[in-house]
Parts: structure tokens; C-alpha cells; sequence
């Protein structure tokens, strides 16, 4: 029995130790196994990391390179320099970006970002390439406010019950202490803002007092805060673009008319349709005579950015040469615009250096055909309506404006002011002038006399700029402005019976102009016009000839965003 056992002992002790070495290879397996998952766990956070890093690195180059274009003055100008480039170290992550000029949209300019994220080792890569543009503007103010002084403003009100059917842009005005940029009578019924408002400032005051809070229903398409400024106030920004405009602009149709003592440099333009043809009749070296201003006939000072202003004599009226009127296609100005290897759609272009006149008696109103862009370095006078063709009717949407596949355009672009002309300013005794005949401008009448007679309502179609002050109609409110109910000659009217001023288009300006105001002498009736403004959507496209917008914004192009990563 006893050595039975011993022999059963043994054996059993033999089978423990194969057991034993199988249970510890079991957990070497399992410690292996879990420090390679743990490993790989590992591995993938890092991963997952420098991948995160890389993509942020990136996108940090792309927005700072956004941020750059929007402090350019001129940002075609910047790149011809050679800037847009520029590096970022975040510590673990780094990235490299650069702006390129990729190509035109029509005639829009549109730009490229390319940045280039890194984190890892091995790196990780992550790219971002953005086509972007500029923002247009549909109606963009330097300051919403009216001068009225060398150096001071005045609010201006959105009145009760108007309708603002353009998308809205207006710089932070700075004021202290700050009070809300934008002026709204909401007694009787409030404004209504129909299209996207962006605002320079933000919406509460450093002490976090809401200044919005009571008209925020008035805005139906909301209101961004905190939004770049426009560069219409940037001198260097205008002169700049303007420069360039001037020298792509063929030699032919650049004009530095005469000075004569006592008289303004002007060229007159005639816009008119021949035989299914655009014309433009351009009658150069013109004599502008002015006259004295009024309360609100003031025009930005040169090189102040838009803070200081003074007077600037209105239109009176203007003789042209008796020979040396030209009339040419429209198409005969075309040119296109070349950067970077790159060319634009061709558009018209003609470049005055001095003062612009568009009107006349001989045509009816003025009608465009063809795309154009008039610049002048001094003012231009309107002194009619002025239409784009609409084929008979049948380019031109229900609400007048003109249709989606209109492809008829005008700019008009001033470093002066833009100005509606003075009805009430009768040149009836203006002299003889050997060599050059009085030009009538006007068509609201058939009389023979030198009396101005402006057509009800007024209808400009037109992307208008202005460099030195604001959009609008001279001498508001003075003694020889308005006229009683019943005038059958169309000058302007008073107690209450004001005309209309219809812009169909776009408007970027330093400053407001006065439009209308109500009469302070007499104490009823509204001196001036109803304005009533309409977005022309084709303009928010670009389709304008030559490179005048001065948005601070910049955004991707439609389909303008590709990012991807690489692995190394």
C-alpha cells in the first residue's frame, strides 16, 4: 500500500509542472497581447493627435492668411509685391501658407490659399487649398451718418415703413460714447431690412448693454456683428484701384479734358441704342460751370479717410465744343483685365480725369448696352435716368429689375461724389460762349429754353462707388429746390408731392448722402426724393468690368474647398 502510493505521488507531481509552464505561457500570451493592444492604442492616439494637429495647423495658416488679405489695402497690389506668405509654429505642429493669384470668375478676381499643416513623427501632412473672393457688397457705408461740418456728422434714419431690399454693410463708427450705428424711426412702422445686414461693430457695448435689442425684429435675414470694415474709407485702397483701372484702360478712352478760368474740366457722356447696337456719344474738353452749395453738398478731404469734410461747388451747368463729339460702339471700350498669366471676360472701360456729366435732351433716357465702367478722379453728375437695355422688355424681371440673363451692366465709380443734378437750378441766363454750345442734359420737357427739367421718377441702373462722400441729390432743402403740387415740368415738388429716385444696382460709399429730408422752412412736405433701392443680383456675381470692389471680406469661391492628408 505504501509504495503504491508513493508511486501515484510521483505521477502526480509530474503532471503539475507541464500545467504550471502551459498557465505561465498563457499569461506571458495575454501580457504580450494586451501591451500590443495598449501599444496600439497608443499608436493611434498619437496617430489621431498629430492627425488633429496637422488639420488645425492648417486651418490656422488658411485663416490667417484671410486675415492678412483683409488688412491689404489693395490686395492684387500686395500680391505684385510679393506678400502672402507666411509660416506658424505651434510647438508640435507647424504649418506653411501662401496666396496666389488663381484666375478670374467672369470678372471677378479669385484668389488661392494653399496651407500646408504638419505634427507627428513619423509627420503627418494635412493640406488645405481654398479658392476665395472677395465679398460684394450691396449697399456698403463707410459710416452711416450725414456731414454737416469740416468735421462733424449727423445721424441718418431709415424711415418708417421703408424697405431695404439690399444686403447691408456698415463700418464701425467708433463713437463714444458707442451707441448703435445704424438710425431706425420704428414709430409709425418700422423699417424692414429684408437681405443679410453686417455691422463693424458688435452688438453690445463694452459694459454689455445691448444696443440692439429693440430693432432686431426689423432685421429679417439677421445681422452679423463684429464684421471687417469696407475699404471705401482706405485713400491708398482707392487710388490704388483706380490707378490700375486707369492704366488697363486703352489710350483712346482716356480723357484729361481742358481747364478753362472760371469753368470745371468735364467730359459729357450719351448712352443710346442704334440699329440693336450700344453707343456711347463722348463729347470731351467740355466747360462745367458751378454753383454755390448747400447745407449738405459736402465731399470727403483728400487723405482724411473719411473723418473731415468740406464744401464742393454743385452743377450749374456746362457748354461742350461744337466739333469734337464722338459716338462709338460700346464695344470699341472693351479691354480685359490680365494678371498673373490671367485674363478676365472683356468689359468697357473709360477713364476721365476730371469730372463726368451723363445726360441729355436729344435721346430720351440714357440706355446702356454692352458692359461698361466709367471712372472719374473728380465727380460725376447724373442729370437723367440711365437704363440698362432690356431686348424690348423681355430681359427684365416683373419687379423692373433687370432679369438673371441681362448681360448689360454700368459702373460708375468717382474718387468725388456721385450726384443726382439740381433741378431747381435754372441756367437760363447762361452766356454765349463762342466754339461751344450750351448742352442741355435734361429730358422732362419739350421747351426750347436752357431750363432743367428732370424726369419722375429717376431711374439709375447703375453699380455705383464713391470715393470722396456719399450718393445722392444736390442742394436738398434750398430755396430754389422744390416747387408747388401740380408742376407739369417735373422739377421737384413741395408739400409733400416729392418725386421718386429709383437705383436699381448696387451703392458703396464713405458717407450718406442726403436724398430727402423733411422741410425744417417750412414745416410740411419732404424736400427731395423717395428713394427706393433695389439690389441688382447680377452685381453680387462680379459682372462688372474691372477689378473696383473694396469689401474687407473675403470668402471660398462655390466648390473652392479641398483638403486632404498624406501619410509619410
Amino acid at each position: 500500500m505504501n509504495c503504491k502510493y508513493k508511486i501515484k505521488l510521483r505521477k502526480a507531481k509530474g503532471y503539475a509542472l507541464p500545467l504550471i509552464l502551459v498557465a505561465m505561457l498563457i499569461l506571458i500570451i495575454l501580457s504580450i497581447g494586451e501591451s500590443m493592444t495598449s501599444y496600439t492604442t497608443r499608436i493611434q492616439a498619437v496617430s489621431v493627435k498629430a492627425k488633429t494637429e496637422a488639420m488645425l495647423a492648417a486651418e490656422a495658416g488658411y485663416e490667417r492668411a484671410i486675415f492678412w488679405m483683409c488688412q491689404q489695402s489693395d490686395i492684387l497690389g500686395s500680391l505684385q509685391a510679393g506678400g502672402g506668405s507666411g509660416n506658424i509654429d505651434f510647438g508640435t505642429s507647424t504649418c506653411a501658407y501662401d496666396i496666389g493669384f488663381q484666375g478670374f470668375l467672369g470678372a471677378r478676381p479669385v484668389f488661392k490659399i494653399s496651407s500646408t499643416g504638419r505634427s507627428g513623427r513619423p509627420v503627418y501632412t494635412r493640406i488645405v487649398d481654398v479658392n476665395v473672393m472677395q465679398e460684394t457688397a450691396g449697399w456698403a457705408m463707410g459710416a452711416c451718418r450725414v456731414p454737416n461740418g469740416p468735421s462733424s456728422t449727423t445721424e441718418v434714419w431709415f424711415k418708417n415703413g421703408e424697405i431695404v431690399d439690399l444686403p447691408l454693410h456698415i463700418n464701425k463708427y467708433n463713437d463714444s460714447p458707442d451707441v448703435r450705428d445704424i438710425w431706425i424711426s420704428t414709430s409709425g412702422g418700422a423699417p424692414r431690412f429684408l437681405r443679410k445686414v453686417e455691422m463693424g461693430e458688435s452688438r453690445k457695448t463694452s459694459g454689455g448693454t445691448d444696443k440692439y435689442t429693440g430693432v432686431m425684429p426689423c432685421f429679417e435675414d439677421g445681422i452679423h456683428f463684429d464684421q471687417p470694415n469696407t475699404r471705401i474709407t482706405d485713400d491708398t485702397a482707392v487710388t490704388s484701384k483706380i490707378n490700375r483701372f486707369r492704366d488697363s484702360t486703352a489710350g483712346t478712352y482716356q480723357f484729361t479734358p481742358a481747364a478753362y478760368s472760371g469753368y470745371l474740366p468735364a467730359v459729357q457722356l450719351e448712352f443710346y441704342v442704334s440699329g440693336g447696337a450700344g453707343y456711347v456719344k463722348i463729347s470731351n474738353n467740355c466747360r462745367l460751370k458751378v454753383n454755390t452749395p448747400g447745407k449738405y453738398d459736402y465731399c470727403v478731404v483728400p487723405g482724411s479717410g473719411g473723418t473731415l469734410f468740406q464744401k464742393y461747388n454743385i452743377y450749374y451747368y456746362h457748354f461742350r465744343p461744337d466739333s469734337g463729339s464722338v459716338s462709338v460702339p460700346v464695344t470699341n471700350t472693351y479691354v480685359t483685365q490680365q494678371f498673373g498669366g490671367y485674363e478676365s471676360e472683356p468689359g468697357g472701360q473709360i477713364y476721365v480725369n476730371g469730372n463726368v456729366v451723363i445726360g441729355s435732351a436729344d435721346y430720351g433716357d440714357m440706355v446702356v448696352k454692352g458692359k461698361i465702367t466709367v471712372v472719374a478722379s473728380g465727380n460725376i453728375w447724373l442729370a437723367d435716368s440711365i437704363l440698362v437695355d432690356d431686348n424690348g422688355g423681355t430681359q427684365r424681371d416683373a419687379d423692373g429689375k433687370p432679369s438673371a440673363d441681362n448681360p448689360n451692366v454700368l459702373g460708375l465709380i468717382a474718387q468725388g461724389v456721385v450726384k443726382v443734378v439740381d433741378p431747381g437750378r435754372s441756367p437760363s441766363l447762361a452766356p454765349s460762349m463762342s466754339g461751344y454750345t450750351f448742352a442741355r442734359v435734361c429730358n422732362g420737357s419739350s421747351s426750347t429754353s436752357n431750363d432743367r427739367y428732370l424726369p419722375d421718377p429717376i431711374v439709375i441702373e447703375a453699380a455705383i462707388t464713391v470715393g470722396g462722400g456719399g450718393f445722392g441729390a444736390e442742394y436738398v432743402g434750398g430755396p430754389n429746390w422744390d416747387y408747388d403740387c401740380g408742376d407739369t415740368q417735373n422739377r421737384k415738388e413741395l408739400d409733400g408731392c416729392t418725386d421718386v429716385l429709383i437705383v436699381r444696382g448696387s451703392l458703396t460709399e464713405v458717407v450718406r448722402g442726403v436724398v430727402g429730408m423733411f422741410n425744417s422752412t417750412t414745416g410740411v412736405g419732404y424736400d427731395g426724393y423717395d428713394k427706393n433701392y433695389f439690389i441688382d443680383n447680377r452685381l453680387m456675381t462680379g459682372i462688372l468690368p474691372g477689378d473696383i470692389w473694396f469689401t474687407g471680406k473675403y470668402i471660398p469661391a462655390p466648390a473652392g474647398w479641398h483638403d486632404y492628408g498624406i501619410d509619410h
